[in-house]
């Protein structure tokens, strides 16, 4: 990482939460507040894309308000897998590493309120608690049929990469164990998407405990998709090797 973390790294917090953004600006704030609101004892990591929005400058407006965040601002549009492992590595690297880590999208389509539930099963011994869409109870809101074939189809080959019984292997919400990220971080290389099943078999192979929390995912009511047909094929490239390797 070749950029400059802003924020104190004495930050002491026992729940870290990482938010990647690429022009989140309408929603940054919002959702800093609404984390902030749920009492945790946690800070918040903002890992920005050298958004052209003025995402970080409205990170930066919050930071002067709450002393518990952190702000990373990349040189460019990197993915979403390399924004969440810079995002683990800020944590490991502090003086004081948080017992756990939350992984989240910042355009509102996880609901903040949800990460209490997910952390409790990582205290329950989990190394790794996925907010999933397809556990029972658990369900999408505003989704076109044809995003619902294609997240079906993709969370269906990647349960066959994976070879687990998890629901959805995919989705990005979810709540990390420290120990878990100490011992996956080096083995830890995806560019895009598929740092979701890459983390999952890590922990499988290391002998971690992956469970399920049901979770509402909505759709983004502001702001644009971010999915672009580069980081589609380098999640089909992923799944195709790792097929190919099992």
């Amino acid at each position: 990482m070749t950029d400059r973390l802003e924020g104190s790294s004495n930050i002491a917090a026992q729940v870290g939460v990482i938010l990647p953004t690429y022009c989140e600006s309408q929603n940054i704030e919002g959702l800093i507040i609404d984390i902030e609101n749920l009492g945790l004892d946690a800070s918040i990591l903002v890992v920005d894309d050298s958004s052209p929005d003025g995402t970080a400058e409205r990170v930066r407006k919050m930071q002067s308000k709450y002393d518990n965040i952190l702000l990373r601002v990349r040189p460019a549009k990197l993915g979403l897998g390399t924004a969440i492992t810079d995002g683990f590595q800020t944590y490991l690297t502090l003086d004081k590493i948080p017992s756990y880590v939350v992984t989240m999208d910042a355009d509102y389509s996880h609901d903040p309120k949800t990460i209490p539930q997910l952390l409790s099963l990582a205290q329950a011994g989990c190394g790794i608690a996925v907010g999933s869409r397809y556990c029972k109870g658990g369900a999408t809101e505003g989704w076109s049929s044809f995003r619902k074939l294609v997240s079906r189809t993709a969370n269906l080959i990647a349960k066959s990469v994976v070879g687990l019984g998890l629901r959805d292997c995919t989705s990005g919400f979810r709540c990390y164990s420290a120990d878990f990220l100490k011992a996956a971080i080096g083995s830890l290389h995806s560019q895009t998407y598929e740092i979701q099943i890459e983390t999952v078999r890590q922990a499988l192979s290391r002998g971690f405990t992956v469970a399920e929390v049901p979770i509402l995912f909505t759709n983004r009511k502001r702001g644009k998709s971010k999915l672009t047909l580069t980081e589609i094929q380098s999640y089909t490239s992923y799944v195709l090797k790792a097929l190919t390797h099992r």
